[in-house]
Parts: C-alpha cells; structure tokens; sequence
C-alpha cells in the first residue's frame, strides 16, 4: 500500500507524476468533463473498479513491489519536513457558538444575497427567495437555501419543536482561527492560548493548508463540537462558501453539499439525505428536534425523571419517550452522493455531544438518575474539562504539504499518517483522574484497533453514542469500524505525575478492503509493520494531580435496552453486501458507478441509485433486518440511517454477539462472509433515509441503498418522489426504480 521509506528517487519520481495525474483527472472528474465510466473505457480502471497498472497513474508497474501490494495508492510518502512526533499539544474541539432563537430579532448571520441584511428567519417551508446564480454555475436566478421545496421537505413537528437555538456555520476553504473556544480553560487543553491564532495546519512545523485543499466547518481548525440537550431544538444553518467553479478543488472534493448528522432521530428532511445537496451561494437549514425514540408512543406523561433534560437550574425537564433511547456521542459530516470520501477527507466532519437526564455533563448532580460519568462540575450541564472529544483519521499530503488522496483507489484509500483532532501525533496533559473520551473513526477506510501502551484497562461505556448495558473493562478495544464511536473511561490516577501513557493501534493494513491483521502490542510498538499508521499515536502526560476532587463514578447499570418483546414483528428484510454490482438504471444524476452494490431479498446485487426504493417499512412498525457480507475478502462497516437497532444474532447466535455489541448500534460490522440480524423500529418522523457501507470509498462507488418511511400521514406521498438538485431550484422526479419487495 506504501512506498518503503527507502524507495528509489525514481520510484518517488514515478509516485509525484502519478498523484499530479490523479488531481488532474480528479478535477475533469469534478468538473463534469469526465465520468468514472470513461476511465474504463480509457483503460485507467479496470470493470472491477481498480487502478489499472498504468505508467503514469502508478509507479508499481513492471516493478519489484507490483506482486506485493494488491491496490498501491502510488502517492510518495508524506514529508515530514522535519517534524518529530509527540511535540504538539492535542487541541481540543472548538465549540460552536449557540445562541438563542428569537423569531423577528434578526439573530441569524448575514447572506450575500441580502448585503448589509441578517439573513432570514427560518421557515417550516425551503425559503425559495432567488439570488444571482454565477455563469460558471449555469446563471440566471435561483434559491438562497438549497433544501427541496414545498411540503414533503418541509421540517416535520416544526411547531411542536420550534427551534430554542440556533447554530450557524460556514462550508469554506482553509483560513486561520481567531475566535477558538475550547470551552475550557488553557490548562485543561494541554495549555493552547485559545486567543493565540491557529493556523490550518496539521503541526505547527508543517505547511499551511491551503484554502483549495482542505474544506472544513468555518473554514478553521480545531474541528467543531456541536452542544445540545434533549427537547431543545437546534436549527443548523449550513452556509456554502465554498468555490462557485468546480474545479477549484485542490484535485479532489466537490464543491456541493449535503450535510448528514449521524445518526440524527429526526424528519428525513434533516438527514444530510445523499441527494439533497446544495450549491456555493446557498445555505440548508437542518432542523434537530433531539427527542427521544418513542416520543410519540412511550411514556406519554412525562413521569419518568430518567428520560428528561438538564436544565439551567442543575433539574431535570420531564419529557415524552423512552428513556432506554437516549443518545450521547453524534458526528456530523458531508454526504454528497459519490463524493462523501473526498469532502469528509478534506474536512467536513464535526462531532456532536448530546445531554440528557442520565448523561448531564455534570459529575456532581446526585439525584438518583444521573449516572456522574467524567465531566466536570462547574456548569449545570455539558461541562467538558475531563470529557474530550477525540477524531481520529490517516491523513497523506504532496510534497508541498498539501492535503492529498488518491480518488481511484476504489477500495478504500489509506492515508500515512495519523491525526487525532486533525493534529499529527499529538500529546494531551491529563490529572490524574478519570477522564471520558468520546472516540470517533472519521478515516475513509482504516479500522482502528486501541489499546494503551503499557496494556492496562480501559473501561468501555458507550457504543455509537449508546450507552451500553453495563461498562466493559478491555485492555484492548474492538475494531473500530469507519464512524464508529466508542466512549471510554481511563483512570489516570494509577500513574505518577510525569508519567507518559500512549495509545496505540494495532490494526495493520496492507489495502483499504480490511485490515490484514491485529498485531500484538509489543510488535505493534516495535516498528517492524510496514504500515505507517500502525503504534503509538497520542501521547499522555500526566501532569498534575486533580485540581478539584473527583466526584465522577462508572456505575454498574448505564442504560438497559428497550424491552421489544411485545412489539410485534411487521416484516423481515435481507440485504447482501458486496461486490460485481449490476447497473440496471442509467439516471446521469442519480446513479453511482460500481463496483460494489447491495443485494435486497436475495435479488440482484445493484450499484447504487438514489432514485430506488429498496424497501419502505410502514411507519410505527418494528422489522427484522438481517446484513451479510458477500465476500471473505474484505470488512463492511454497515450504517442504517435514522434509527438505532439492537443486534439479535452474529452469524446466526446471540451468543456470537460480544458484551460491546450489546447495546444499541447505528453501525453494524459485517466480518468476511458474515452476517448480523438486528432489531429496528419505524417512528415519530418519515421520509427518504439510507443504508450504506461506511467505507466511504465502498459507499460512493457504490454500496448505498434508499429506504423510506413514506406514510406516516401529513404531506407524505407513496413512493416519495426523487428530488434533483440543480444552482437554479429542486425539481422532483418519479423514483427511477421500486424493488418489488420494498413496498410489502
């Protein structure tokens, strides 16, 4: 997969030819001059879907190293210019500004199609006022919000959940910080001045990053963290700054968008759905209700303290819903169909922290249905001093220290090197305490296996932002699948103050189809993998003692399952993933290039189009929902939208599930010829959701399925119709294709 670092200055030769050929073909790519079916037809991919071995695209070729790595990515390694690892400072998310919605008062940021204007006040409805369109964008006029008009995309329950905040950001090329909020103080971030500039920058001693080649949330680094607590609706307004031409990209990346908030229960009109992106110039308005599974059907009262909201106060607000579903640990990122690997690589990824009756953000609160997990006291919710938010992600960058991919690796590309909160091989300073981290995988196709350096506990407490039943005490993590989150506890009171603790991978790859193996800690530290991003990763230093008591706790009891058992069972459903999909509609815009496709009740396995419906579950049921992997040869990290399920069996038996597994999931791991059956329900919101592989390269070429909730009353139609996006308005079209099966 990598060039050794004592390749030839030929081969390296070989390798900068090759990446400047991929950007410029990434860029034809983007710019519609080109489709991914020309590049077989030229011969640049064979029908399977991989690099073809052609001089100028790889410098494997006719080489000694053609026979030992099944997909080369043919970048040369990423420069170092210099820099040593463990000699940066970890730096926290940066919270996003919230600030309280007051309908009329003008609070929301100005637009440019109103200079000089607060932008508009949301609606119930798309906003549809016209703005300018640039020529290279087609001109004329279109609309300043790019989300679907008219009823069927109109925000679900807009009045029962009327925004209480309002949450705005910018999609934007790279520029330098001047406003970070930790939101804590500079000795709990390992000691980052958040008044000082950050600069777009991987490592204080690496290049900037250009404003072509990375894309992130404000344009800015730190990564962004997004606040909320249950019942307190948040409007999201997602801005789209980025370039009007789509060929300013930095040779990979589009320039449309569709923002997905994972794994959101909320109005499909608020998904990040894989067709509903929008243009530079305009913005989307997502509306996040943050309620609880079951708010329509369980715990009608409102009597139960465990399923409420932290307030102001340090109390609880009683709210409908079922407890047993509350959600913790969220990300965001881009979901632009065919291109969510290039735009979540480039930068558009955030993390979203949810508090709740049982999970406040406040270690101290006492009152019999807080669990005081790690936190900290000084707010009556969301404190963050010993909670930490941690993106991990392989990164590769040219030789001018510019973010780099390799778009026609549709296996999965691997980066060289390892980032955790877009920082390469940072450290963090710690107390000696216990502390949570909010672990997320945000790589492309690399799975993660974390333990620590001298193999002592971690204690696992969540799963995919659930809660699990009880805590798992590991001194090695599961595999970590792309999107999965997993919270842990680290007591960092059995060291001494000086002390240095590393995490640590142990997976080792050799292409992006899967992880080759888990090696053992002691040779994972040895440095004899031929895999970069394998060892030591984030350093800890223990630096003081605790500057307050601990009053945090990992009880016995987290958060039991729902109890489905007297939920009836209202169909069952199969879908098989993997690879020698069939194209069987032909919609320029709606259909993705293989190779790979899903197979639904045992039909033909299909490349992906989002104008199908696969299957649409009547609302307010319960199915059965069994995922297979078609193949030995790789792993499928499996993401169904919308709803968190319970997994009933692993290769048929419950027994096969491990404790990790057993609470709720939005992310079901499909091993090599494997199979997971789960349990999901259909409630309180509709509309057109998705199934995909979270391997984004698998995803966008093209492992992803539509399913809908389409009549659940209100203005729902069956089946939905497609919506197309274009810079001048959204039109709708009839679905190109209905499975038979998806409507029964």
């Amino acid at each position: 997969m990598y060039l050794p670092g004592d390749a030839s200055k030929a081969r390296l030769r070989e390798a900068d030819i090759a990446r400047r050929n991929f950007a410029e073909l990434a860029t034809a790519l983007a710019n519609g001059e080109v489709t991914r079916r020309d590049f077989i037809k030229w011969g640049l991919v064979t029908s399977g879907g991989l690099l073809a071995p052609v001089h100028g695209l790889s410098p494997f070729p006719s080489s000694a190293y053609a026979d030992k790595f099944d997909i080369p990515t043919g970048l040369p390694p990423s420069p170092l210019f210099g820099v040593r690892p463990f000699t940066q400072p970890m730096p926290r998310f940066d919270v996003l500004p919230r600030k309280a919605y007051m309908p009329g008062k003008g609070v929301m940021d100005p637009i440019p199609a109103f200079p000089g204007k607060r932008g508009p006040d949301p609606t119930e409805q798309a906003n549809t006022t016209q703005q300018p369109v640039p020529a290279v964008l087609g001109g004329r006029t279109g609309p300043i919000e790019g989300r679907p008009p008219g009823p069927i995309w109109a925000h679900q329950q807009w009045n029962a959940f009327f925004p209480r905040v309002v949450v705005e950001v910018t999609q934007e090329g790279a520029k330098g910080n001047t406003v970070y909020n930790p939101g804590v103080p500079s000795s709990l971030n390992s000691g980052i001045v958040p008044s000082a500039y950050f600069r777009p920058t991987f490592h204080p001693d690496l290049p900037d990053q250009g404003p072509l080649a990375f894309w992130t949330f404000n344009g800015t680094l730190p990564p962004k963290l997004l606040i909320g607590r249950y019942h307190e609706a948040i409007l999201f307004r997602h801005h789209n700054r980025l370039p009007a031409d789509p060929t300013q990209n930095g040779g990979f990346g589009i320039h449309t968008l569709t923002t997905h908030e994972h794994n959101g229960h909320h109005g499909a009109e608020n998904d990040g759905f894989t067709g509903a992106y929008f243009y530079p110039g305009q913005f989307y308005d997502y509306h996040y209700p943050i309620v609880h599974g079951g708010y329509y059907s369980v715990n009608q009262d409102a009597t139960d303290p465990q399923c409420g909201s932290p307030n102001d106060a340090g109390g609880i607000d009683n709210v409908p819903g079922d407890y047993h579903e509350t959600m913790s640990t969220h990300w965001f990122h881009d979901h632009m169909f065919s291109f969510t690997a290039q735009n979540v690589y480039k930068g558009n990824a955030g993390m979203f922290n949810i508090y709740s009756s049982i999970d406040r953000g406040n270690e101290e609160i006492d009152d019999g249905a807080n669990l005081r997990l790690p936190s900290g006291t000084d707010k009556a919710f969301a404190n963050l001093d010993y909670d930490v938010n941690l993106m991990i992600a392989d990164k590769a960058w040219d030789q001018d220290g510019q973010l780099a991919m390799n778009i026609f690796d549709f296996d999965g590309f691997l980066g060289d090197a390892m980032t955790v909160n877009l920082a390469y091989k940072p450290y963090f300073e710690v107390e000696r305490r216990k502390y949570r981290f909010r672990i997320l995988n945000a790589a492309v196709a690399r799975f993660f296996k974390i333990a620590l350096s001298d193999a002592s506990p971690m204690i696992m407490i969540a799963n995919d932002g659930n809660l699990l039943p009880s805590p798992v005490v590991l001194t090695a993590l599961d595999e970590m699948g792309i999107a999965e989150r997993f919270d842990i506890v680290i007591d960092f009171s059995r060291y001494r103050v000086g002390d240095r603790v590393w995490m640590v991978n142990l997976a080792e790859h050799e292409n992006g189809r899967r992880p080759k193996e888990d090696l053992s800690l002691r040779d994972a530290l040895s440095g004899k993998t031929e895999d970069p991003c394998v060892g030591r990763f984030l350093e800890f230093r223990i630096a003081r003692n605790p500057s307050k008591p601990d009053l945090s706790q990992v009880p016995a009891i987290l958060c039991q399952n729902p109890n489905l058992s007297k939920i009836p069972v209202a169909a069952q459903r199969t879908f098989e993933f993997g690879r020698g999909a069939k194209r069987t509609t032909n919609d320029p815009v709606s259909t993705f290039f293989g190779p790979w496709g899903i197979k639904t009740n045992g039909g033909d396995t299909l490349a992906a189009d989002f104008g199908r419906i696969s299957a649409a579950p009547r609302f307010g049921t319960r199915e059965i929902w069994t995922l297979k992997n078609g193949g030995g040869g790789w792993d499928h990290p499996i993401h169904i939208h919308f709803e968190e399920g319970q997994i009933l069996a692993r290769d048929g038996k419950l027994s096969n599930v491990p404790a990790w597994e057993r609470g709720r999931k939005d992310v079901y791991r499909l091993h090599p010829g494997g199979s997971v059956t789960i349990s999901l329900q259909f409630r309180d919101f509709g509309g057109m959701f998705m199934e995909h592989c979270h391997n984004t390269t698998h995803e966008d070429n093209a492992m992803l399925l539509r399913w809908e909730i389409d009549d659940g009353g209100g203005a729902f139609l069956r089946p939905l119709p497609t919506p197309i996006p274009t810079p001048q308005g959204v039109t709708f079209v009839s679905p190109t294709d209905v499975l038979p099966t998806a409507l029964k």
